[in-house]
């Protein structure tokens, strides 16, 4: 697994919530830039097949909800109808009335929306786990008032380590995950 920032290397010793730990074995994958594309990224849109395949043709195609959808499918989670778009995932799973580690998070922004992991929280933002969060896969603090929806996994047995996490406010608050 790639490094983490020290912030966030307690992740590490987590053993749950699985969509976490699929996520944390592709932190840092990222986009190519220019006319090119990441084969990693765009194995994973054949990977969910049907539509996202046909779809999805280039990594400079948002691809947060792509990145979800293949976190859901390799986890055993259904994935929502067009996952592609990000706040589809506010029909994920079950509502959440407090966020909680693993929760999917749906944000709002001017192009549309974002969908990424909690990983935990400051005052005022969500620190989530994600993808296309400035053209890769990493840890990212987004504002608490862009809060779209948040939803939990549907668990046979939630794992004991789902929770409400407080963090430093360490870090650049993002404005524009696309």
């Amino acid at each position: 697994m790639p490094t983490l920032p020290t912030q966030y290397q307690w992740l590490s010793q987590e053993d749950g919530p699985k969509m976490v730990l699929e996520a944390l074995t592709m932190y840092a994958t990222e986009e190519v830039p220019g006319p090119g594309n990441n084969k990693v990224i765009m194995a994973w849109a054949k990977e969910i097949g049907g539509k996202v395949e046909k779809e999805y043709d280039a990594d400079a195609v948002p691809w947060c909800g792509l990145f979800m959808a293949v976190l859901a499918k390799r986890t055993g989670r259904q994935i929502p109808v067009d996952p592609l778009w990000a706040l589809n995932w506010g029909t994920f799973g079950v509502k959440s009335p407090q966020p909680m580690l693993g929760d999917v998070l749906t944000f709002t922004r001017k192009e549309g929306g974002h969908v990424a992991l909690y990983v935990g929280e400051d005052s005022t933002c969500y620190h989530v786990l994600g993808g296309n969060q400035a053209d890769a896969v990493n840890i990212m603090r987004i504002e608490k008032k862009r809060l779209y929806l948040a939803r939990r996994p549907k668990y046979i047995v939630q794992p004991a380590n789902v929770r409400k996490i407080i963090l430093a406010s360490n870090g650049k608050i993002s404005t524009n995950e696309g």
